[in-house]
């Protein structure tokens, strides 16, 4: 699957207890439609994201980066601290694509493979509606 949104949050880096590192990060995704009554409805999705492969690219996840996203989702639930029930989406992020600022754009992918990692970058228009 692939998501495309901005970031809700700067990334972390935590170390599981087996002394793997993972890169933390939040996104928010934005759609929009018409209803019946021909009113815009707006609507806003957040993910929860976790990359695994290399915890450098947190350094580059920044709160308000719009990035593109490759991988899978899954699903989790809980009671909140008020008793109530609570879910979230969480994605499990497989391939990272940033885009910078307004007039040029960077890409970094980041992708596994058997012992390399490899980052690209280039420069391109943005044109989303983001």
């Amino acid at each position: 699957m692939n998501i495309t949104g901005r970031l809700t949050r700067d990334a972390e880096v935590r170390t599981t207890s087996q002394d793997k590192q993972v890169v933390n990060f939040s996104v928010a995704t934005n759609d929009s439609y018409r209803n019946k009554q021909g009113e815009r409805i707006e609507q806003t999705t957040y993910f929860d994201c976790s990359y695994w492969i290399t915890p450098n690219v947190a350094k580059l996840l920044k709160k308000g980066t719009l990035v593109e996203l490759s991988g899978r989702v899954s699903t989790r639930a809980w009671t909140g601290n008020d008793g109530e029930p609570r879910a979230g989406l969480n994605f499990h992020t497989s391939q990272i694509k940033l885009h910078g600022g307004s007039k040029r754009t960077e890409s970094v992918q980041a992708t596994a493979q058997t012992g390399n990692n490899s980052t690209a970058g280039k420069g391109t228009e943005d044109d989303l509606p983001f």
